[in-house]
């Protein structure tokens, strides 16, 4: 397996890499870093009267995740990262120092993305392609395996669509007696 996933790693590296993504793609894993992207786009829509509950599903999501994905799974599994095998074809000046199952950028994004989805917002889908985006930033970084990124979409599917019914459950009015 382990010989799988690096052959994906290093075709990535070997066809997709180049200046304008050397660029861009740091940056956009950065967006995401301890999920601030997500925290900033679930406390605009609290704000928002009409979209509350959809940021109430967001930020469900996001503590879930953090829970399962952070606190549990991570310390749990402890799977070391890829540049370890290959320190130079990182290119992130710090590299990450947590383990690397599941993707925390990954799970976060997907955590919301599932978020709105399952509250019914139609945000969900430009969310979708930057979590994408954030998702295939982890593998070009060369800081997760495929199968890191694969849990991280599962955990935040899991996490998205639980986060979305408790805050279903708690926003929900109590009937007048």
């Amino acid at each position: 397996m382990l010989n799988a996933e690096l052959t994906v790693l290093d075709w990535i590296q070997l066809h997709l890499r180049c200046p304008f993504l050397d660029l861009l793609i740091p940056f956009v894993s950065l967006l995401s870093n301890h999920g601030e992207i997500w925290i900033c786009l679930a406390v605009l829509l609290f704000l928002l009267r009409r979209q509350r509950r959809h940021g109430v599903s967001c930020a469900c999501a996001l503590a879930l995740d953090l829970l399962a994905c952070n606190l549990i799974l991570k310390p749990l599994i402890g799977r070391g990262r890829p540049f370890l095998f290959r320190p130079e074809l990182s290119l992130l000046v710090s590299p990450p120092g947590d383990a690397s199952f599941p993707s925390g950028h990954t799970a976060a994004a997907f955590a919301v993305v599932f978020a709105l989805r399952a509250s019914g917002s139609p945000l969900w889908r430009p969310a979708l392609a930057l979590a994408a985006v954030t998702a295939f930033s982890r593998l070009y970084l060369y800081v997760h395996w495929p199968t890191d990124i694969l849990g991280g979409i599962l955990l935040g599917a899991a996490v998205g669509w639980t986060g979305a019914k408790t805050a279903e459950f708690l926003l929900k009015k109590p009937a007048n007696t």
